[in-house]
C-alpha cells in the first residue's frame, strides 16, 4: 500500500440490507487495513434482537439509542475501525458520522433475488424472513453525493468484492 493511500485513521461503515455480506467483507477490509472490526449487530438491545428473531421490523425509535451507541465507538477508535452496519437510511448514516465526520461508507449492493439466495443459506442469524429483507429494501435510501460512500456490486466473489472496496476507498494494494 502506497503511503500516500493509506488513511491515518480510516473509519469505514460498510452498509447494505441483511445478507449483502457486511460482515464477511468488513472483517476482511479490517484485516486488510489494519483496523479492528465491529459488528453492529453485536451492540442491538436484548428488545431488539427477541424482535427480529420474531419476524418483527425494528422501527426508528428502535434504532436510536443503537445508532447512538455506535457513533460513540466510531468516536472513541481513534487509530479507525471498520464497522458492519445496515445503516439503511441517510438519517441513521448522519446520525452515525455525527461522531467522526472523516466516517467513509461502503454499500453493498445487490439485488433482492441476490441477497434473498443467500438469506435462504443461513442458519446462524437471527435476521427472520423475507418480510423483514423486503422491509429493509423498503427503506434503503441509498447513498448520494455527499454522503462520502462508495457502492460495490456484491454479485461477485468475496475477494472481488473487497477487492472493489479497496480500489473504492482509495487503497493500491491488491489482495
Amino acid at each position: 500500500m502506497s503511503e500516500r493511500m493509506t488513511p491515518k485513521t480510516p473509519k469505514i461503515v460498510v452498509m447494505g440490507v441483511s445478507g449483502c455480506g457486511k460482515s464477511l467483507t468488513g472483517a476482511r477490509l479490517a484485516q486488510e487495513i489494519g483496523v479492528p472490526f465491529f459488528d453492529a449487530d453485536d451492540y442491538h438491545s436484548r428488545a431488539n434482537v427477541e424482535k427480529m428473531a420474531a419476524g418483527i421490523p425494528l422501527t426508528d425509535e428502535d434504532r436510536l439509542g443503537w445508532l447512538d451507541d455506535l457513533a460513540k465507538l466510531i468516536r472513541r477508535e481513534e487509530g479507525g475501525l471498520v464497522l458492519a452496519c445496515s445503516a439503511l437510511k441517510r438519517v441513521y448514516r448522519e446520525r452515525l458520522q455525527g461522531g467522526s465526520p472523516e466516517t467513509r461508507f461502503v454499500y453493498l449492493k445487490g439485488d433482492f433475488e441476490t441477497i434473498w439466495a443467500r438469506h435462504s443459506s443461513r442458519t446462524d442469524h437471527y435476521f427472520n424472513g423475507h418480510a423483514m429483507l423486503e422491509s429493509q429494501f423498503h427503506l434503503l435510501e441509498e447513498p448520494g453525493p455527499g454522503e462520502n460512500a462508495v457502492a460495490v456490486d456484491v454479485s461477485g466473489t468475496p475477494e472481488q468484492v473487497i477487492r472493489h472496496c479497496l480500489v473504492g476507498l482509495g487503497y493500491d494494494r491488491p489482495l
